[in-house]
């Protein structure tokens, strides 16, 4: 079976974009993880699937599989992916893209300067939303990882995020928290790790530790949570500027019962096709 895909990009968090709309096509979890990866397959964190919308309010459904293979709700980086990708298809001539997610609807807007700025929905902090095991909604919450205990913010935007404040995300301990907590018995559906650095009202730095891919270089819903934990606790504006690693992301949430806004780039890197049986055969 040949496929046709795009590799696309936002801060470098990067993806493998497939029109299922105009191919029949289904991979399972075996075949996805072979795309995904970057010694023998096309190499991404995700896999972004364009499909048929499935409510009439919106034009497409959206679709996001992890690079582990496992199906997940809501991805920022991929959305704005995902707007530049039926753009430039031509599979929409709107500017204003409504699409449905496993997580319910989202707006994409293809701003004039080139930027994707994308209504990402209103957080979900009550603990059987996200789903965290807390009795009750608090602005942050002591876990026991590892033998010690660390300060989270638990909050889904569509998908589960925890929160860390750390004094410095250079030396935060990524590789070893991350997925501790990814995995901590409290989220039972894993989690996103994010480690926030607050450097003033307006601007923070973020490292991500994505569930199911390991730590990328941005992440959408992750720089979203962030700002919502760092509001909630009086620390940050309104509009905000997360300098990731592979860039910056601007997020604004005007506080409880309101959607937060992302607003950042989404570039196509190229076009190919794959043979799915002789990759599948040589893996």
């Amino acid at each position: 079976m040949i496929i046709e895909f795009t590799k696309m990009h936002g801060l470098g968090n990067d993806f493998v974009v497939i029109d299922a709309v105009n191919q029949q096509i289904a991979l399972d979890e075996t075949q996805i993880r072979a795309v995904a990866n970057r010694r023998f397959g096309i190499g991404c964190d995700q896999v972004l699937f364009v499909e048929a919308p499935r409510h009439p309010d919106t034009e497409f459904f959206y679709r996001i599989f992890n690079a582990d293979g496992g199906e997940v709700e809501q991805c920022g980086n991929g959305a704005r992916c995902f707007a530049r990708f039926v753009h430039e298809k031509g599979m929409t001539r709107s500017s204003e893209i409504p699409v449905g997610t496993a997580a319910g609807n989202i707006l994409l807007s293809l701003q004039d300067d080139g930027m994707v700025r994308v209504n990402m929905g209103v957080p979900h902090l009550q603990p059987q939303e996200v789903p965290f095991d807390a009795e009750a909604r608090n602005n942050s919450y002591p876990l026991e990882v590892d033998g010690r205990t660390v300060e989270i913010g638990a909050v889904s935007m569509g998908n589960p995020h925890a929160v860390l404040l750390v004094d410095d995300t250079a030396a935060a301990p990524v590789e070893v928290l991350g997925p501790l907590i990814e995995h901590h018995p409290r989220f039972p559906r894993r989690a996103n790790v994010g480690f926030l650095q607050v450097d003033s009202r307006q601007q923070v730095r973020l490292r991500v530790f994505e569930r199911g891919a390991g730590e990328t270089l941005a992440c959408g819903t992750g720089a979203c949570a962030a700002v919502v934990v760092g509001r909630l606790r009086g620390l940050l504006d309104e509009r905000v500027e997360v300098q990731l690693p592979g860039g910056t992301l601007v997020v604004s949430w005007a506080g409880d019962g309101d959607p937060v806004w992302m607003t950042g780039p989404a570039a196509r890197v190229f076009d190919g096709r794959i043979d799915l049986d002789r990759l599948m055969s040589a893996t």
